[in-house]
């Protein structure tokens, strides 16, 4: 029998097989929902302080539905709270976008705008899944996620149709996070092999909808849409920018700190 220290340092599997797919979809909400909650407190308003925050509870919750499904596939004994704050860097699974840091409210709403579109859609698709209780974390997840959509896009709609200063701000954000947005829809192995199995997504179809859908909100808002040739990517394959250190560093202090510790 392992002891529980022993549990933790063991080497946490890349399979090409469904609790890869699942971090796939569990990740880059948790890192989005870490990179919210430091907002929490410095919001410019109360109310967009509470909305915010409400989102990360939102997100939080569903990853954590992720986890433990994919903890009950591992079968190892292994938790939630190990898969969250006991992998590596190189072990996350989230796209660019989501730990880009909280330069400004503008960027911090753009960078949940962009995530939220492919986000609802993704959700939407996922409902599908032959898998029954990823289908049913989607069919959970996709009434909250539509509401984020609402939310993000009607701030960028008010900050670019707003003062020539929230305007130049937004511009900004969307001039510099648009680069990430492609790697949202690239495929990992154990996405192709989910999706030949009738339990992943197919991301590339998710592509046209998406930028129609972005592009949409940016052009009511008075907004220039990005003409970019070369877009980021490598957080799906475990390749982060500097700021993925950073940010774990943050998150996983007390668990790395006070191992086996319990709430």
């Amino acid at each position: 029998m392992r002891t529980s220290q022993q549990k933790k340092q063991m080497p946490y599997p890349q399979d090409d097989g469904p609790v890869g797919l699942i971090y796939g979809l569990a990740d880059s909400s948790l890192i989005l929902a870490q990179r919210l909650s430091e907002l929490t407190g410095h919001g410019p308003s109360l109310e967009v302080d509470m909305g915010l925050t409400n989102i990360a509870l939102d997100l939080f919750g569903q990853v954590r539905l992720y986890y433990q499904y994919a903890a009950e596939l591992l079968a190892d004994g292994r938790t939630e709270d190990d898969l969250a704050f006991l992998r590596t860097e190189r072990e996350f699974r989230s796209v660019l976008l989501a730990e880009q840091p909280n330069t400004d409210f503008a960027y911090t709403l753009t960078r949940q705008f962009l995530y939220d579109h492919f986000h609802f859609l993704m959700l939407k698709e996922l409902q599908r899944s032959k898998d029954n209780t990823l289908a049913g974390i989607a069919t959970k997840g996709i009434k909250e996620v539509a509401y984020h959509k609402v939310y993000t896009s009607d701030w960028i709609e008010r900050l670019g149709d707003g003062t020539e200063e929230s305007h130049r701000r937004v511009q900004k954000a969307v001039l510099d996070l648009w680069p990430y947005t492609q790697e949202l829809f690239y495929k990992t192995e154990a996405d192709k092999k989910m999706i030949e199995q009738g339990i992943g997504v197919d991301f590339e179809r998710l592509k046209a909808p998406y930028y129609k859908a972005v592009t949409t909100v940016l052009k009511q808002a008075r907004l220039k849409v990005p003409e970019v040739a070369y877009f980021q990517k490598g957080g799906k394959e475990g390749v982060h920018t500097e700021h993925m250190g950073h940010l774990l560093a943050t998150m996983q202090y007390m668990q790395r700190t006070y191992p086996g510790m319990e709430w």
